[in-house]
This record gives C-alpha cells, sequence and structure tokens, in this order.
C-alpha cells in the first residue's frame, strides 16, 4: 500500500522518532483542563484536528514539539470546501508530519454527491493516514434533516466504501456520544473509531466500542498553532503508532482485516 514518495516520507518520520527531539512524551496544554481526562495528557502519541479556524498552523514547529500527527478538516456535504485545506495538506506533507483528511457528512445532500465532491478535492496520496468520515448530528448548520437510523447507516457505508475506494485505506470513523448513541451504538464496522470525549475517558461514554484514536479536549494549546485547537491521543505507544502508519490499520485489527485484503503492508 505505501511505496515509493510513502516509504521515503516515513523513513524521515521514524528517524525522527529515534532521534528524540521532543518527538516522544507528553505535552500539557490546555487552557480548560478537566480532569476527566487527565490520562489522555500522558498518552505518548499526541496529535491535533485543524480547520480554517487555525489559519497559518506552523505544523514544522507542531511536529518539532511533540504534535504526531493532524488531520485536517477536506470538504463538508456536496459543495464545500475548507478554503485552508489545500495549503494545509502541503504544508503539513513538507514538515513531514503525517497528516489525513477529514469529510464532515452532511444530511441534506445524497451519500453518492458528497463522495463524489470529496473525491474530487482530496488527493490519493499513498503517505497519508487514512480519510476520516466525521459523523455528527448537523446541529448548527441549516441542514436540520434527521434521517432515521436505517437510512443514516446506508449513507454512512455509502461514504465510507467510496472513500475506501478512492484512497486504498480502510477509513476513520469519527463521531459524537449523541449520534453514536442513535445511530452506530451496536452496529459493527471494521473501521477504526475517533471517539469525541472531552471530561471523561471513552469507555465511560461509549462503552465496549474500541477506539484508535480519542479527542480529549477543544481547548488545545499547542506550539505552532495560534489559539485553541482539538487535541487527540492515538491508543498506544510507539511501537503501535509506527505499525498503524505502515498498514494504516489498527494494529489489534489487522490479524481480522488481513484477509479481506486490507493492510497489505503488514504481511
Amino acid at each position: 500500500m505505501f511505496k515509493g514518495a510513502a516509504t521515503a516520507a516515513l523513513v524521515v518520520v521514524l528517524a525522527a522518532c529515534a532521534s528524540g527531539g521532543g518527538l516522544y512524551g507528553p505535552i500539557h496544554g490546555d487552557n480548560r483542563p478537566h480532569s476527566g481526562v487527565d490520562r489522555a495528557r500522558g498518552m505518548p502519541i499526541q496529535g491535533i484536528d485543524v480547520a480554517r479556524y487555525q489559519e497559518n498552523v506552523d505544523f514544522r514547529a507542531a511536529f518539532a514539539a511533540g504534535t504526531h500527527f493532524v488531520f485536517m478538516k477536506a470538504t463538508e456535504g456536496k459543495d464545500y470546501l475548507d478554503p485552508n485545506f489545500r495549503v494545509n495538506w502541503v504544508r503539513a506533507r513538507d514538515a513531514g508530519m503525517p497528516r489525513g483528511a477529514y469529510h464532515f457528512m452532511t444530511w441534506c445532500s445524497l451519500a453518492s454527491e458528497q463522495a463524489a465532491w470529496f473525491v474530487q478535492n482530496v488527493p490519493n496520496d499513498p503517505d497519508a493516514l487514512p480519510p476520516v468520515l466525521d459523523l455528527e448530528w448537523n446541529n448548527h448548520s441549516s441542514c436540520k434533516t434527521k434521517p432515521n437510523r436505517a437510512d443514516a447507516l446506508e449513507k454512512i457505508r455509502v461514504m465510507l466504501e467510496a472513500m475506501e475506494r478512492h484512497t486504498g485505506k480502510l477509513p476513520i470513523i469519527y463521531t459524537d456520544m449523541n449520534f453514536h448513541r442513535d445511530v452506530l451504538d451496536g452496529e459493527y464496522f471494521p473501521n477504526a473509531f475517533w471517539l469525541r470525549s472531552t471530561a471523561a475517558e471513552p469507555h465511560q461514554r461509549y462503552g465496549n466500542r474500541v477506539w484508535t484514536f480519542w479527542q480529549w479536549t477543544q481547548t488545545g494549546v499547542v506550539r505552532g498553532v495560534r489559539g485553541e485547537v482539538d487535541r487527540n491521543a492515538f491508543y498506544g505507544g510507539q511501537n503501535e503508532w509506527i505499525q498503524f502508519l505502515l498498514t494504516g490499520c489498527d494494529p489489534r485489527a489487522i490479524a481480522s482485516l488481513g484477509p479481506t485484503g486490507r493492510c497489505q503492508s503488514a504481511k
């Protein structure tokens, strides 16, 4: 899956990890820390997610200071492109920071239209992290449509399949407590999950849902980013993180996903 430029980029990342330079070790910035997520602050693999609100991110400074990855908003619905996406995509790559793109799903347009918009605007870069499908109710937008559970699941699966076809990587599902409760709870997906929980550990809010990434604050402060930024933790340590970079899969799922043709570079 990852060859050529992707392998070269990964060599740079692994060399940086081996050399120290502050890349492994907690960074503590949070304007409004909550004791319920104290464990997240000490987890070794930390990242951020950004959109236009963060404006000009200095990815080199962030990476050098201990930010290991970034997910950035790319598209929303069938016709919105984050105005900073293309610049962020290139700058993060040039800084050597692993980066992935996310699509914010809306419920007022067809999944096929949204998939086409994502494919049109997000490069199929072999060295990118898996794409992310952001699943929430559209409470803060002009779209007030709220499909029933079956319809929502159908749209989600259409979008996930299209994103995987385009990138060759199994997409990550990002979600919050309300959407998970209403739609995703009890549903099986082979995808890695990225869960939002800013006042408690994920198992206290999502039951037995296994998570790969944990969004633990929206008031984070990290070097290279002006103002506040969402901060996230990867579940494992350095060895698991390297495996994830190599395969695009949660290491705990490789044994089950390998026979489906995914995580090919793990073989």
